[in-house]
């Protein structure tokens, strides 16, 4: 009943500028909506309720709390684009709620856990594939780049003479973020041995673009190594984050990690312990001998 309208949909949030994932992710939760739509006794598409869009958010194939924003999102979307080109009357999927995700405690690497990362690494960079790796953790733990960016960096995207690299962010948007002096050196000595002059920057050793798994095993290889237990991609970026708004404030870091909201850059910042120890120490009510 839906696939014509769907297919539309899909066609119409390619003109509008919608990026490739959320591109794919409206494609699958619209696949699963056609399929629950498909399972109703129903004969037009004027005949779904809202109350039949809850249950699908709910309990369709039991989906995780992500799964479920991504398809209340989904539907705000789809049912907006039916009421403006006629297809309803009225956009029954405005008033469905998104779903609450409990606030995880953030983490973060010590600029000493962040070294012995970067050491374990500087130790294998003696092959090409090691020095590769040892770059890919400095742009992400010194620059805070998501692992989609690293992987789309190319050639041309840096300039070392100007110390400066274009790198590509969600929603197709592109910027230009500085390197640190160490990260140019680096730099400097691979793409020197490096063979193409152009495409991507990180190869495969199939001499192809690397892939999020290979990151990823490379990645989790090294936290095994060390006995970090948690995600080191996200810690990178957390940590980035938190060392650079220690020295240099919120807004130098919203500008480094290319958030165009302020508060987007807040939840990737954390207290600065040494700023919070000097507070403790003022504090007239934390020194002994007080009454």
């Amino acid at each position: 009943m839906l696939e014509k309208y769907a297919t539309e949909f899909l066609d119409y949030c390619k003109v509008a500028g919608f990026s490739p994932r959320s591109r794919e992710s409206l494609e699958i939760s619209l696949r699963e909506l056609t399929a629950f739509i498909d399972g109703q006794a129903m004969d037009s598409s004027a005949e779904i309720t809202y109350g039949l869009l809850a249950d699908f958010v709910a309990d369709f194939r039991s989906p995780s709390v992500h799964k479920k924003k991504a398809r209340v999102w989904c539907l705000h979307q789809f049912f907006h684009f039916l009421t403006v080109t006629g297809v309803v009357r009225v956009n029954i999927a405005t008033g469905l709620p998104y779903p609450k995700i409990e606030k995880t405690v953030p983490h973060f690497l010590t600029a000493t856990e962040y070294n012995r990362i970067i050491e374990f690494f500087a130790e294998e960079a003696v092959t090409a594939v090691g020095l590769r790796n040892l770059v890919m953790v400095l742009m992400l733990g010194l620059l805070g780049l998501r692992t989609s960016s690293l992987i789309a960096l190319d050639i041309e995207h840096i300039d070392l003479e100007a110390g400066l690299a274009l790198v590509w962010e969600k929603g197709d948007r592109r910027r230009l973020t500085v390197l640190p002096e160490l990260l140019g050196k680096v730099l400097a000595v691979y793409l020197d041995r490096m063979e193409p002059d152009e495409g991507p920057l990180f190869f495969s050793t199939r001499k192809k673009r690397i892939s999020p798994r290979t990151l990823q095993d490379v990645l989790q290889t090294a936290a095994d190594a060390l006995g970090i237990e948690r995600p080191l991609p996200r810690l990178f970026r957390h940590t980035a984050a938190t060392l650079l708004n220690k020295a240099a404030g919120t807004t130098v870091t919203q500008a480094v990690l290319g958030h165009e909201r302020r508060c987007n850059t807040l939840r990737y910042t954390h207290l600065n312990p040494d700023k919070y120890a000097l507070y403790m120490r003022r504090h007239p009510f934390m020194r002994e001998g007080r009454s």
